[in-house]
């Protein structure tokens, strides 16, 4: 883990040297862990899987027919009726 107080004091320094040998890491604000840090790559990576989930649900709802015709004010209409 990442103090915030550690990267205030040494910078880019800490993220480089906390990410020398894993893909992502914590940083904590008064003990409290606040945000992840990770490699481009590993963000790259993980965007990539996030897509092909959407990609995979899409064709899984278009493989059971769940999916409209509709134009999109239709379907906005369906979805929340006045």
């Amino acid at each position: 883990m990442i103090t915030a107080n550690d990267l205030k004091t040494k910078g880019i320094a800490c993220l480089e040297e906390s990410l020398a040998d894993k893909t992502e890491d914590i940083i904590t604000v008064r003990g409290k862990e606040c945000f992840v840090v990770m490699k481009i790559e590993q963000y790259h990576y993980l965007r990539e899987m996030e897509l092909e989930a959407a990609l995979y649900e899409a064709r899984q709802d278009l493989a059971s027919g769940q999916f409209s015709k509709d134009t999109i004010d239709q379907h906005v209409e369906d979805l929340f009726p006045k």
